[in-house]
């Protein structure tokens, strides 16, 4: 089952060239929904005029080797690492959906485009790490849906209540889970993988067309407010808060703990707040 092509398997009821279309159909979808996100919510606009503004006020003027050093202690601490997670759950949980988006995705696309029947099959390095990623979102995310997750973990709410931010998380956890069950299903010759191959690409069109309305283009904002955010603090401007190292997540998670030790106990509602152990 993990070493088999699910993709080959249905391509003599779903021809590969409408798979392939599928696919890029998907790519051109997020592209134009990031767009159309950046334009309606001006984030471009906002990075590059406080760029400007950083740039002016700057009391440590930066070079080119300064940049790359940011550039790179971004990339790796912030979004290879996912430093800006101080609670080590939320960062493992978010690791394990990220890879395992990274590796289901690159998997699909190789299966798809590269070896798309029977005629040609794939490494079983290819289906196992279609397999493996699909595993690792649904264990990061379901892990975080029901455990992590503020508004159920410090809140009370159930974790069956679904708002429009929760658009993203949702979708991605029914693609997954959908595709490992339809693939599962063929595996065993089941009658009903048909169903569930539907409902997987209905589950993955809503995630891939549903970007203007979900959290999916945050994946490339992020990294670049990372960069902007290190470069503030490196240059003295520090978009006007108070400096503190991001360096050592120990030192920004202390601190926050004391604030929070010193806030008051009902916060003003009567109602008396948890340990801080969420955040």
């Amino acid at each position: 089952m993990f070493a088999s092509n699910p993709f080959a398997e249905i391509s003599a009821s779903v021809p590969p060239a409408v798979m392939q279309a599928y696919v890029v159909l998907m790519i051109v979808l997020v592209a134009a929904g990031t767009l159309f996100d950046v334009v309606h919510k001006g984030s471009a606009k906002y990075f590059f005029e406080n760029w400007r503004k950083s740039k002016g006020k700057g009391a440590k003027p930066l070079g080119g080797g300064d940049l790359v050093s940011i550039a790179v202690k971004t990339g790796v601490v912030d979004v290879l690492a996912s430093g800006e997670f101080c609670n080590p759950r939320r960062r493992i949980a978010h690791l394990l959906g990220m890879y395992g988006f990274v590796l289901y995705v690159a998997a699909t696309a190789v299966l798809i485009f590269a070896y798309p029947t029977p005629a040609t099959p794939a490494p079983a390095i290819l289906p196992l790490l279609w397999w493996i990623g699909g595993l690792m979102i649904c264990v990061g995310g379901y892990w975080f849906w029901f455990f992590i997750r503020v508004d159920v973990a410090a809140e009370g709410h159930s974790p069956f209540r679904l708002v429009r931010a929760d658009l993203f998380i949702v979708s991605l956890l029914a693609s997954a889970t959908l595709g490992l069950i339809w693939a599962f299903l063929q595996s065993r010759g089941s009658a009903g993988a048909g169903v569930f191959f539907g409902l997987y690409i209905l589950a993955t069109t809503v995630l891939f067309a549903g970007v203007p309305w979900s959290k999916f283009a945050h994946m490339f904002f992020k990294p670049a407010a990372a960069f902007e955010k290190r470069v503030c603090e490196a240059n003295g401007t520090a978009e006007n808060l108070p400096t503190q190292s991001r360096d050592d997540p120990e030192q920004r998670q202390r601190h926050s703990m004391e604030l929070l030790r010193d806030a008051p106990l009902n916060m003003g509602l009567g109602i008396k707040r948890e340990a801080p152990r969420h955040y």
